[in-house]
Formats: structure tokens, sequence, C-alpha cells
């Protein structure tokens, strides 16, 4: 649609049609006097191209990229690596565009790399049907919450405190309108202690594997509790990890959900990311989203079509079972590209360097005198580490970004009794040399606070 620009008169002639006589009436019954900004002081004059141009180029300079120096950063946004053609494919001109391809017309190209990308992630978590992605890992699990009540006809979700907090905050958020209660299960040295937390109303038992913490659940005994209650397990999971832990389908859970961004999705400060969604046949009518299959055309040949479609766009409103708007099939691409290149055995190497470079951190910040918060539960690529009873994370993170560091997220913010404890994540990326300079700081700061 082309830019129409009113004049003065017109602008007049409208205001006055709907009985306003400014553009500033027009909002002053929504917006407190108190909140009005008259002035805008902070707005400097209009500058030239070349001007603007060194301006941002300077405040962008500000921003320091985790591959500029050592990056430990985990808490759901891993530093993981990808090949030249993930970004080359996504850049090709039939696939970057705005065009969100839910409309049976998408091109079978599209169609046929959506297949693809639901039968690798329905394999990696070990279950029988995935959808065509949805916006992220975090709207994944809160729509399982929904798929898990619709099914049972039940109001209760049961969470586990392990799960990442905006993952809980969005279950929240989802449910606040559907008369439903969420219940946290506790954590007890660094994993949930389910003990009393399910019931015969429960809908659904959440677990994160590996949890916030970086610890391993046990997740059969989750999938086995749910089931004596009637309840749905659902599983929210990295997917990396399925290349040396047990996936939640092996271990009997319902639904499992998670974050793409370790299959070959930049960090990019929070996102795009893309979210997946597994299931079990029996619930597929229940599933959210769509679902692409293969059919025949007329001349016996193989097509893709979209078999199953539940949006509210598509079908009465009263019975979908979703409106997801988007599903990031861009960033989708992306992971579909990452998991072909690397395939179930190049899945399991990722796996076993991020867990082998986590062990060999363990051991350098054991020696720095920074043990583990939680001995004697098993990791993958993250963990968390206690510092002194009154030392603070933040200073640590301080001292680590003046290497060129970057890493130990403090976990107070969210548990309050888990004071001086942080979290790292190492990756395939993750060098030796940089796990040496990490234990170097972190002893130096380490022998600073005993020094106090």
């Amino acid at each position: 649609m082309p830019y129409i620009q009113n004049s003065d008169q017109d602008r007049a002639a409208m205001l006055a049609r709907i009985g306003v006589r400014s553009v500033e009436d027009l909002f002053a019954a929504a917006i407190p006097e108190a909140l009005r900004q008259r002035t805008l002081p902070a707005i400097s004059p209009g500058l030239d191209e070349d001007e603007l141009t060194r301006q941002a180029a300077e405040v962008g300079a500000e921003n320091r990229a985790a591959g500029s120096g050592a990056c430990f950063l985990g808490a759901g946004a891993y530093d993981h690596g990808w090949i030249a053609a993930v970004d080359h494919l996504m850049q090709r001109s039939e696939f970057l565009t705005a065009y969100t391809p839910y409309q049976p017309e998408c091109s079978q190209g599209t169609l046929q790399w959506i297949y693809e990308f639901q039968s690798m992630i329905a394999e990696i978590c070990g279950m029988e049907v995935a959808n065509a992605s949805m916006y992220d890992g975090c709207s994944a699990a809160a729509e399982a919450a929904l798929m898990a009540i619709a099914t049972t006809r039940r109001k209760k979700v049961v969470v586990s405190a392990g799960l990442h907090p905006d993952t809980r905050e969005a279950i929240r958020t989802y449910l606040k309108h559907v008369d439903a209660v969420v219940v946290e299960a506790p954590l007890a040295g660094g994993v949930t202690n389910w003990s009393g937390a399910v019931d015969s109303a429960t809908a659904a038992m959440f677990v994160q594997q590996p949890n916030f913490l970086g610890c391993v659940e046990r997740l059969a005994p989750v999938a086995e509790t749910a089931k004596a209650a009637g309840a749905m397990s659902v599983a929210v999971i990295n997917p990396v990890a399925t290349g040396l832990l047990r996936s939640p389908g092996a271990a009997g859970f319902d639904i499992a959900v998670g974050d793409g961004q370790p299959l070959g999705v930049p960090m990019g400060f929070g996102g795009p990311w893309f979210g997946f969604f597994a299931t079990r046949m029996a619930h597929v009518r229940r599933m959210p989203g769509r679902l692409v299959g293969i059919s025949q055309d007329q001349q016996g040949r193989r097509a893709f079509t979209l078999t199953f479609q539940t949006r509210e766009q598509h079908i009465r409103r009263e019975k979908a079972t979703s409106n997801i708007c988007t599903n990031n099939a861009l960033i989708a691409l992306r992971g579909c590209v990452h998991m072909a290149a690397l395939g179930p055995k190049g899945l399991e190497e990722v796996a076993c360097v991020s867990r082998q470079r986590m062990q060999e951190t363990v051991e350098a910040l054991a020696a720095a005198g920074v043990p583990l918060a939680f001995p004697q539960t098993p990791y993958f690529n993250e963990a968390a580490f206690r510092l002194g009873a009154d030392a603070d994370a933040r200073a640590l993170r301080k001292a680590l970004r003046a290497e060129e560091i970057f890493g130990g997220i403090g976990v107070s913010r969210w548990y309050p009794d888990l004071a001086g404890v942080f979290t790292l994540a190492c990756t395939e990326r993750t060098r030796p040399d940089d796990i040496v300079r990490l234990a170097r700081v972190a002893a130096r700061f380490a022998r600073q606070q005993a020094a106090r």
C-alpha cells in the first residue's frame, strides 16, 4: 500500500469529523497527564547520512559478540557452531522471504524441507510426530500446557522449579485466563523433588532436561508418575543433549518441546530462534500448529502437502488448538539444514565434545577453589558452581569480562537460596586455552574473596 501524506487541512477535517480538537486530545483519555512528555530533550538534531552512519557504527561497536572472546554463556543460549551451508541455503531467494508458509499453495521445496524438519525433530525427541516449528521453546512449552489441559480436561499443571524461569513465566501467562493452576515442584540437590505435587487433578508434569542449573533429571520416574495419575508428561529438552542422553520418547513421555537455538542458530542477543513440538500419534489431533505430509499427485508422483492445520485462521475458532500466527520458518530452515548436515553421528560428536569440555572446566575450577554447587548430581554441558557465601556472582562476571571471557550467570535472581551460585556452559567451540584462562581468573577472584 503506498504512503498517502495528509495535509494540515486533511487532518483538521478528520479531527473535526470525530469531534476532537487536536491529535493530542485524541490520546488524552488513554494517557495519564503524569506520563505525557511534552518535549524530547534527549533527541539530537537531524544528522546527515554520513554522520548517522558513523554514530550508528560507534553505538554498535559497544556490543560484544560472543565470538569476540571466550564464551561460557548458557541458560538457554549456547555458542554452538554451524557449517557455511546453513548461512548460504537460508539466503536463497526461494527461502529468504517474508511469506509465512501456512497456505496450501506453498512451493514443493518449502513443504519438503518442513517435512524433513518434522522428521528429524521427531527422531531427536523419540516421538512419532512433530509439527512445523513454533515461535520458541517458551511458547512451545506453554502450548503443551494448553494441549494437556484440553486432553485431560483437568486444570492443574505441575512444573519443575528447574524449568527455565522464562518458560515458567510463559506457561503462567498462557494459563492466566483459562482458570488453570500452576504449581511448582521445588529443587533438592539441584534436581526436582516431586513429592506431594501430583494428584488426580493434575493435567501435566513439566521437567527440563538438563534443567536450568545444568543438572540432569531422571526422566523415567516423571513419566511413570504422570501416567499413574492420569496426567500427561512433558519434557523441555536441549536437542543437542539427546546426542548422549535418553530421548523423552524412550523415557515414556507424551510431549517433548524445546528451543532450537543450539541447532545452527546464532545466539543473536536472544533471538530470533525457533521452537519445536513433538508428541505421540495418539495426541496428534490436539497438537498445535500444522503438519506437512507426503501424498501423491494425479500422475502418481510423490507430493508434499499441508496435511493438518488446526489454527484458528483455518478452522472455526472454537475448534482451533492454537492461534500461532507465524512459525519462524526461516530460522527453522537453519535448524533443518544444520541437522541434516550433522546427522545422528555428528549430533553425538557435538554432544560428546561439549560434555568433555564441561568436564575439563569442572576439574579446572575445582583446582582453582571454585567447586560444583551440586557435586552429587550429573551434568551435561552446563553446570552450577558455588562461590563463597558472601561472594557476588556479578563481580565474578565483571572480572571475567575484563579478560574477554563471557559467562558466570548468577542464579540468585530466580533462586534466592542459591546466593553465590552461578552457571557456566561449554560447547564444541570451547577451547582448552579458554578453560585455562577461565580458571586463572576464577582462582584470582576466589583468593580476593577469601582475603576479605
